[in-house]
């Protein structure tokens, strides 16, 4: 079975597996203990922290450690949005309609809570943010811009670094989710004030992530109790994840360049055998701004989800779209964003490469157009 669904989640490396070992046995201390295990638990924790920082170009007291992605998008949008309220009655966030559920439900809940007023910035068809819109949406309530830095569901990368030029203008905080952006683009440089990231996307375990927060940004916590994370995040910090994310970072930053090219490479020979195999198929999202190992296509006069499972008895597991709305029977409010018709967006299916792959995909290529025809013929 070949697994092309990396964006949703990804095999753990080995290496991180044996970098987080001694903090699951022998170093296994509570990190607030005053004793010599949970002192060495302190230090790993520091260390990771540390680590982390180094590749983002950020500060070590900028890294608050979290449960996984998901998190630390609640943590930025709602803690950001909140103190900018509670310090100046700000209640007004920018956003997009192409975010992942995490910013977009955390947004609804500004609103429907504390009574903030969204603004979306619409998007083009191939899912881009023009970052004058941006400009034009900024008020002087505006508490937080947040815009993923690339797309889980078409692989569209936004210039964030353009966007971060015009909300660091204003003085307003810009949170970038950069989920799926780790390990594939530069992370550090990015301008953004606040940044998410996900353990499971790196090779590291699954409940496992961060937010990197810029001291100078008040922060209102979701979590209260002991105070860990600086204040930011109570709760007993998973040392052993910590370590693990830390060493999975690093590990795709080292590798990044080299390996953002090849799979690249891999990805639009991919993309060209599909589209002259298919001729129903559409590519969805930006067609060179995009991330190095995803391939999104609409298939026309199918059911995306009859088309994996014609895939599956292939050989070839793929999604069609976002694992977090998986089950669900509306079309992708990223592609409807993108102005595709609903019925359209029902036949999306979503390739996500792994790490490493050099390996052309031509076989992968030949089992889509046999699935899609199997499809269409109701065979």
């Amino acid at each position: 079975m070949l697994y092309l669904d990396h964006a949703a989640t990804t095999p753990v490396r080995p290496q991180v597996l044996e970098a987080m070992m001694p903090y699951l046995t022998r170093w296994f201390g509570n990190p607030s203990s005053h004793h010599t295990v949970g002192e060495a638990a302190a230090e790993a924790l520091a260390d990771a922290r540390a680590r982390v920082a180094q590749v983002l170009g950020m500060r070590a007291g900028d890294i608050v450690f979290t449960s996984g992605g998901t998190e630390a998008d609640n943590l930025a949008v709602k803690g950001i949005a909140v103190a900018a309220m509670l310090q100046r009655g700000a209640r007004h966030v920018v956003t997009t309609p192409i975010e992942h559920e995490a910013v977009l439900e955390s947004v609804e809940h500004l609103a429907r809570v504390h009574g903030f007023e969204v603004t979306m910035i619409p998007v083009d068809g191939n899912a881009r943010v023009d970052p004058d819109i941006v400009a034009t949406a900024l008020r002087d309530d505006t508490a937080l811009v947040s815009v993923g830095y690339a797309n889980n569901e078409v692989g569209t990368v936004q210039d964030v670094a353009a966007i971060a030029a015009v909300t660091r203008g204003r003085g307003i905080p810009l949170h970038v989710d950069a989920v799926q952006a780790a390990g594939w683009l530069p992370l550090a440089g990015t301008g953004a004030d606040a940044l998410s990231l996900a353990g499971h996307k790196l090779g590291a375990p699954k409940g496992t992530g961060l937010l990197a927060v810029r001291g100078r940004i008040p922060l209102e916590p979701l979590l209260h109790g002991g105070g860990q994370e600086r204040g930011r995040r109570s709760g007993t910090e998973d040392v052993a994840g910590a370590v693990g994310l830390a060493t999975a970072l690093e590990l795709a930053e080292s590798e990044r360049q080299a390996d953002a090219a090849a799979v690249a490479a891999v990805r639009d020979a991919f993309v060209a055998r599909v589209l002259a195999a298919v001729p129903s198929a559409r590519l969805t999202g930006d067609p060179v701004h995009r991330l190095p190992a995803s391939a999104s296509f609409t298939f026309a006069g199918t059911s995306g989800e009859a088309v994996l499972l014609e895939l599956e008895r292939r050989g070839v597991v793929s999604s069609s779209g976002s694992a977090c709305a998986a089950g669900s029977d509306e079309p992708s409010h990223v592609l409807l964003a993108m102005g595709v018709a609903p019925e359209v967006a029902q036949t999306a299916v979503r390739f996500t490469l792994p790490h490493g792959l050099r390996e052309p995909l031509d076989a992968v290529a030949d089992a889509v157009a046999a699935s899609v025809a199997a499809v269409q013929s109701g065979t």
